[in-house]
């Protein structure tokens, strides 16, 4: 029995160590590297090294060209091979030899590519061309690249190298070096956060640099937003689109990076947003027709058309002001950015809960799933405490000036969204009593209450409705007593006696994505068009 339990311990840990060793040495190879290459313990594809062309099952590969080579030859594959140039005068293919997609066709002949079990044919590391090795000929090595089917979303190489030329001799119209002389031109940058949810940034950080210049993908836990949207001025105005790829406080995190470009005077070049969602709620994203969370199953080169054929559509941002009361009055209010909604009680309580939980131990939470146990569990035992009842009598609640009598509650929630919870429709609701869409883009909040936790989850699985509290240009709190839990856009705390003021602050450029419906959708479509059916009979 000792030894069954000893041993599988023992070569974990051999293996841990083997492997630790590995990564070191092959890091100060990386160290300085023109290629961004990553190692890895088996290749998900049979693959084959590019220096010595013989089949690997583990090593390095770069995450912008694609090279792929063994633990041994990885000095001479960066000695050997260019990297994928980001920013230069070269206008033609770049091709590099092996380990081309398995669904790829030749583009002279047009039969498949890498059917064969070795290093074989070729592929454009711009276009994604692919080209079997007796097809290439002296005229394709010299022919001018295209850029492929996203010739729109690329920044080309020559195009960096021209405003670079440019900004030497201290011009600014940049309009006049848009490449392929295209009218529709639409440069993305794509801002990943690898801490996201379920941990799939890095993943997508590769898969992006391989498609697009990898000067256009930036991880946001090595440069802020407001960095690289710097980008947005080297391009033309009113043209760049961004993909957040993250949760809805990713996107918050990025809006609020915009809205400093504003105070900069830098309004021409505010790019419109597009979401890939990664976190746990994904309540934006879902409002805009992104989804309610990525996992993979969707494959980039889709993700990109899907932000090709967005609609730009527009995003209320909401001032909530916290004014403390009393002694604490002499502190300076705080002061948020509402996106999302905007709640206190039991919803933020499991927030709350949650957040403290994922800063003492936040290996723990790199899984969607988890995250989602987590907050249930700390809703089925706030079911059991009841820590906020009673909050009809600590709060006042005012809707554009009128105060508005409380049931017995223990949560408020106002809504900019018509989302909540990951994938509920609040306002809405269910039922035969119709209600009109709650929209994101009207200047209105929706102010609803729930009875506890059991309610919240009632709501979730549709079998109640929330307590519809009204609609509201301004929304003013008072707490007058105890401390509540409260949160803006999933960020909680604990707040005590205090004012809440939510006024409306700006609008955003958001891309809407209507390639997909979900169910509760196509529902509250169909609501929404018995209500106009009613007004018509009642005119």
């Amino acid at each position: 029995t000792l030894c069954s339990v000893l041993l599988p311990v023992l070569v974990t840990l051999w293996c841990s160590a083997q492997r630790s060793r590995r990564q070191l040495l092959i890091r100060d190879i990386f160290r300085g590297s023109k290629h961004d290459w990553r190692y890895t313990d088996l290749f998900g594809q049979p693959s084959y090294c590019c220096v010595c062309a013989q089949p690997v099952l583990r090593g390095a590969f770069c995450r912008c060209c694609g090279r792929r080579a063994g633990e041994a030859c990885l000095k001479r594959a960066e000695r050997r091979f260019p990297c994928k140039e980001a920013v230069g005068r070269a206008r033609g293919h770049h091709w590099i030899r092996g380990n081309v997609p398995l669904c790829s066709h030749c583009r002279a002949c047009g039969q498949q590519c890498g059917t064969q079990p070795k290093l074989c044919d070729y592929r454009c590391v711009w276009c994604q061309q692919t080209v079997h090795d007796e097809c290439m000929q002296t005229s394709l090595k010299n022919e001018e690249c295209t850029f492929g089917e996203f010739r729109d979303l690329i920044i080309p190489p020559y195009y960096l190298s021209a405003i670079n030329q440019m900004r030497k001799d201290k011009r600014t119209d940049y309009e006049k070096i848009v490449p392929y002389c295209r009218k529709h031109w639409m440069p993305i940058i794509v801002l990943a956060n690898t801490r996201s949810g379920n941990n799939m940034g890095e993943t997508l950080l590769g898969e992006f640099k391989i498609l697009l210049n990898p000067v256009q993908v930036f991880d946001l836990s090595k440069i802020a937003p407001a960095k690289a949207l710097q980008l947005c001025t080297l391009l033309p105005c009113n043209a760049v689109r961004v993909l957040v790829c993250g949760g809805d406080g990713t996107v918050g995190w990025v809006l609020d990076a915009i809205d400093e470009m504003k105070i900069k005077g830098q309004e021409r070049f505010i790019p419109q947003v597009a979401i890939l969602p990664l976190g746990t709620g994904n309540d934006l994203s879902n409002t805009l027709g992104w989804g309610a969370g990525y996992a993979g199953e969707v494959p980039v080169e889709q993700i990109l058309r899907n932000v090709m054929e967005a609609d730009g559509i527009k995003l209320d941002r909401w001032k909530v002001q916290v004014t403390n009361k009393g002694y604490y009055n002499l502190r300076k209010p705080k002061v948020f950015t509402m996106n999302n909604y905007f709640s206190i009680g039991p919803d933020a309580l499991m927030a709350l809960n949650f957040h403290a939980h994922r800063e003492k131990t936040p290996s723990l939470f790199s899984s969607r799933i988890i995250n989602k146990a987590v907050y249930f569990f700390y809703g089925t035992k706030d079911c059991l405490v009841q820590e906020c009842k009673d909050l009809n009598k600590k709060v006042e609640l005012e809707l554009d000036g009128e105060r508005i009598e409380l049931p017995n509650l223990e949560g408020i929630i106002v809504l900019n969204i018509g989302y909540w919870g990951g994938g509920c429709r609040l306002w809405e609701g269910m039922g035969d009593e119709p209600y009109p869409l709650a929209r994101h883009d009207d200047g209105l909040l929706e102010v609803v209450g729930v009875y506890g936790s059991f309610h919240c989850a009632q709501i979730q699985v549709k079998l109640a409705n929330p307590v519809r509290l009204g609609q509201a240009h301004t929304v003013r709190l008072i707490l007058k007593s105890s401390k509540m839990p409260m949160q803006v856009d999933g960020e909680p705390w604990a707040q005590g006696p205090c004012t809440v003021t939510i006024t409306h602050k700006t609008h955003a450029l958001m891309l809407y994505h209507s390639g997909e419906q979900t169910d509760d959708d196509a529902s509250s479509l169909s609501e929404q068009e018995h209500v106009r059916e009613q007004t018509d009979e009642d005119v």
